[in-house]
C-alpha cells in the first residue's frame, strides 16, 4: 500500500512539473537566415619550403683544412671563397709537372732534329730507310710524352684550384662541420651546406579529383597550367597565422601520380625577398579560383561541433529547434560556407544557443547578421 501511494505521488509530481513547464513562455533566440553570396573559392593545402639549389660543400682534394673564409650562417654571392685547403703540396706538384713538360719538349726537339737529319741522309742515299723509320718512331714517342706532360699540368692546375673552395651559387652557408687543421677529402663528409634562399620553391600536392578540376578549369593539361596565363596566383599563410605579402606562381607539375598517396606534386616559386620561407618549413598554401561563385553562407556564431561533425540549430516552421548537420567550407569573414545540409533562407540560431535544445519551442527574433 505504501509503495502504491509513493508511486502515485511521483506520477503527480512529474505531471505537475510538466504542466508548469508547458506554461512557461518559449525562450527567445536570435536567428539569422542562411544567405547566398558571390565568393571566390579557395583550396588550402599543406606546403613545405624547398630550396631551388642546395648543395653539400665537399673537398675535392686531400689535405689539411687551412682556413675558414666565411662565418656560420653567412649569406654569400656566387664564387665567394668558403674554405682553403693547404696548397703547398699542389704548388710543388704543379712545378714538377712543368719541369717534366720542359724535359719532354726538349726531347721532342731533339727527336725532330734527328728525324730531319735521317730524312736528308736517306735522300742522298747514304743511309737506309730503316734508320729513318726508327727516327720517325722516336719523334712520335717524344710528341706523346710532351702531350702527356701538358695534360698532367692541366690536372695539377685543377688540383691546385680545388684547394680554394668557392660558392657554386648565391645562398646562405650552414654550420661548418670541420675544424681548422683537420685532414679533409672527398670521403670525409661535407664541410658545410649551401642553400639558395631567393627565389625558393614551395612544394604541395593535389589529389586526383582536385587535379582533374584544375585541368577542366583551364581547358587543358599540365602544359596549360604551367605555361599558360590561366593558373591562379598562389598565396601562403605562415605558421604564425600571417599571410605572406608575396604571391607565387606554379612552375612545375609532376608527370605522374604518386601511387602511395594518390596525389600529384606541384612546385610554386616565390621571390622570398624577406626570407620568410625557409627550406623545410611548413605553411598553408591557398589557391583561389579565377572567378567568383555563388555560395551559401551562415554566421560562424551559429556553427557548433560534436563527434559527428559541424551542425547548426534551425528553427523550423513549427517554431521548434531542429539540429541540422552540415558540411562546411572555408571561412568568409564572420561567415562560413555551407556545402550541404541547409537551404537558403532557413533560420539558424546565433544567440541563445545555451538556453535551447532540439525539440524545444522557441520565440525567434530575426537579425541581419552576415547579410548586406
Amino acid at each position: 500500500m505504501h509503495a502504491l501511494v509513493f508511486g502515485v505521488a511521483i506520477f503527480l509530481s512529474a505531471f505537475l512539473a510538466n504542466a508548469q513547464e508547458g506554461q512557461r513562455p518559449a525562450p527567445k533566440v536570435t536567428v539569422a537566415a542562411a544567405y547566398s553570396e558571390m565568393v571566390v573559392d579557395e583550396s588550402v593545402f599543406l606546403g613545405r619550403g624547398e630550396a631551388i639549389d642546395k648543395a653539400d660543400i665537399i673537398a675535392r682534394v686531400d689535405g689539411f683544412l687551412q682556413e675558414k673564409l666565411v662565418a656560420n650562417g653567412q649569406v654569400v654571392p656566387e664564387g665567394h671563397p668558403l674554405f682553403r685547403i693547404e696548397a703547398d703540396r699542389y704548388r710543388n706538384e704543379l712545378a714538377a709537372k712543368r719541369a717534366e713538360l720542359a724535359r719532354a719538349e726538349a726531347n721532342l726537339r731533339l727527336a725532330n732534329v734527328e728525324l730531319s737529319r735521317k730524312a736528308e741522309l736517306v735522300a742522298r742515299g747514304t743511309t737506309s730507310t730503316s734508320e729513318l723509320d726508327v727516327a720517325e718512331a722516336n719523334a712520335a714517342v717524344a710528341e706523346a710524352h710532351a702531350a702527356s706532360a701538358r695534360v698532367a699540368i692541366q690536372q695539377a692546375e685543377l688540383n691546385l684550384s680545388y684547394t680554394e673552395i668557392t660558392a657554386p651559387f648565391p645562398g646562405r652557408v650552414g654550420r661548418s662541420a670541420r675544424s681548422i687543421g683537420e685532414i679533409v677529402n672527398s670521403t670525409t663528409g661535407p664541410l658545410t651546406t649551401l642553400v639558395r634562399e631567393r627565389p625558393i620553391f614551395v612544394r604541395f600536392s593535389l589529389n586526383e579529383k582536385q587535379m582533374i578540376e584544375a585541368f577542366r578549369r583551364v581547358g587543358g593539361g599540365i602544359t596549360a597550367l604551367t605555361e599558360g596565363a590561366q593558373w591562379p596566383e598562389v598565396f601562403l599563410t605562415l605558421q604564425d597565422g600571417s599571410v605572406l605579402e608575396e604571391t607565387g606562381q606554379v612552375v612545375f607539375i609532376d608527370n605522374q601520380i604518386d601511387r602511395g598517396t594518390g596525389s600529384i606534386t606541384l612546385l610554386a616559386e616565390f621571390p622570398n625577398e624577406k626570407g620568410l620561407i625557409v627550406d623545410g618549413g611548413f605553411m598553408s598554401v591557398r589557391i583561389q579560383s579565377p572567378e567568383s561563385t555563388e555560395r551559401l553562407l551562415v554566421p560562424q556564431a551559429a556553427v557548433q561541433r560534436d563527434q559527428r561533425g559541424a551542425f547548426v540549430l534551425v528553427v523550423n516552421q513549427q517554431q521548434t529547434v531542429e539540429r541540422r548537420y552540415i558540411e562546411i567550407g572555408l571561412e568568409q569573414g564572420l561567415a562560413v560556407m555551407v556545402h550541404s545540409g541547409l537551404q537558403e533562407g532557413e533560420p539558424v540560431i546565433v544567440e541563445g544557443l545555451q538556453r535551447v535544445r532540439p525539440g524545444l519551442p522557441v520565440e525567434a527574433v530575426l537579425t541581419a547578421v552576415g547579410q548586406e
